[in-house]
């Protein structure tokens, strides 16, 4: 089936189960349900879904808060526990379970052909079930095989929502891509956006399948491609902020996702990117440039880490001694996830070479989740970000926190038991600023 657009002009709701709470299930969710359905959100976690009854949102996310209550006060939105219940009575119901990423690099299906299995008895004839979890090419085939329902389609959607503005990005999207072997179904899937002004593409479960893996590769590839030109900038003296300039204002390669950092990480880069290798691999074509990719972000966050040993005047292996301190830990602003974080990935490495790490990250302050106390183990957290600089060697900012743009530098000398560096992988800061207070400065790219 070849790509296709569609009008769509029904604006009727419609009942719909989600399988799985997690960013994409409860953005979904609560999203659909502010557009005007009826939507079911089904989780294996008890804790969680009573939680999410009481109003509670385990997650940072924003403007999800408000939806979501605003949705279950009028009687749209609901939450139980299990797969089963979600789906039961769904005319159209979503997986959005977790796909993690095996050693090889590939996909786990096992979350989703769980979910699949469970729904299986339960879901009404002529119902359609949506993946929309990140799936490799052929995912759809694997749903059916393990549902065996003739009786049933499935579809896939994709997501593409950025942590942060997962919100904003559901409602105010720049495509809907569906892909399907089944126009009908496809058109079903298509009605649930009626009311959201956005092209609406229409292709085969294959295509839909790649444009998700392709979406995130190139994204990953314009931040290695700006990563790589900074560390030219710093060879040859020239500035990154003016290089950006240049080649963004042209409008064949545009400004976003154009600007250096420690590297990206996250729930969908790191593990997508690696995905879109092994799904190329394995159907006979190495994809070298994909490779390329990946290698000079672990090449970004190495040279984080000799930016810190730099700046303390260690160029050797041993940080014995040394104490970094480190304004934020979460892969990005405007979420609390710490998945993949290049942030715990440069800490964990100075860690291993002897360091000690006194961190600050806004997500991070009070009570940790289970997960939270378990990849931040080692790491002594404060409750304020002028904490960070007492005792410190180093001051390191990882993560773009508004709030470390504006933060009072004076207070922070202050606190320092000495002048000290400031790297900014985030290049948030104003250099000029850093150093009139008595600091060093070392950014990504600049002069």
């Amino acid at each position: 089936m070849s790509s296709d657009s569609v009008a769509v002009v029904s604006n009727e709701p419609i009942r719909l189960g989600v399988v799985g709470t997690g960013y994409v299930g409860l953005t979904t969710g609560a999203c659909f349900a502010h557009l005007g359905h009826h939507v079911v959100c089904g989780d294996v976690d008890e804790r969680k879904v009573r939680l999410l009854n009481d109003g509670h949102i385990p997650i940072v996310e924003d403007g999800l808060e408000a939806i979501v209550n605003d949705a279950r006060a009028a009687g749209r939105l609901e939450f139980v526990l299990g797969a089963e219940s979600a789906a039961a009575d769904a005319d159209i119901v979503f997986l959005c379970v977790p796909t993690p990423q095996g050693d090889d690099g590939s996909a786990d299906l096992s979350y989703i052909e769980q979910a699949a299995a469970q729904i299986a008895p339960v879901v009404k004839p002529g119902a359609v079930v949506v993946n929309k979890s990140t799936v490799p090419v052929g995912s759809t085939i694997a749903v059916e095989r393990v549902l065996q329902r003739s009786d049933v389609r499935v579809v896939s959607n994709p997501e593409f929502l950025r942590e942060g503005t997962a919100v904003h990005d559901f409602l105010h999207p720049d495509r809907v891509v569906i892909g399907s072997a089944d126009r009908g179904a496809a058109e079903r899937v298509a009605e649930l956006y009626a009311s959201i002004d956005t092209p609406i593409l229409i292709t085969d479960p294959a295509s839909a399948e790649t444009i998700k893996y392709a979406a995130n590769g190139f994204l990953a590839m314009k931040v290695s491609f700006v990563n790589a030109v900074a560390a030219m900038c710093e060879a040859v003296g020239a500035d990154v902020a003016a290089v950006v300039e240049g080649i963004g204002s042209d409008q064949r390669i545009g400004g976003q996702f154009l600007r250096p950092g420690p590297g990206w990480g996250g729930s969908c880069f790191p593990k997508d990117s690696r995905a879109l290798v092994k799904i190329a691999e394995d159907h006979g074509y190495n994809f070298a440039m994909m490779r390329g990719v990946i290698d000079v972000n672990d090449e970004q966050l190495e040279r984080m880490v000799a930016k810190i040993s730099a700046a303390v005047g260690r160029a050797g292996d041993d940080l014995a001694g040394v104490t970094v301190g480190a304004l934020g830990l979460t892969f990005k602003a405007g979420t609390d996830d710490l998945r993949e974080s290049p942030a715990l990935f440069i800490i964990a490495e100075l860690r291993r070479l002897g360091a000690t790490v006194r961190a600050y990250d806004p997500t991070t302050v009070g009570e940790l989740t289970p997960h939270q106390k378990a990849v931040l183990a080692g790491i002594e957290l404060v409750d304020d970000p002028l904490e960070v600089a007492d005792g410190a060697d180093v001051l390191a900012l990882f993560t773009e926190w508004p709030d470390f743009a504006k933060i009072d530098l004076g207070r922070l000398v202050a606190r320092l038991p000495r002048p000290v560096t400031v790297v900014d992988t985030r290049n948030l800061l104003d250099p000029a600023l850093v150093r009139e207070a008595g600091l060093g400065y070392d950014g990504v790219g600049r002069r």
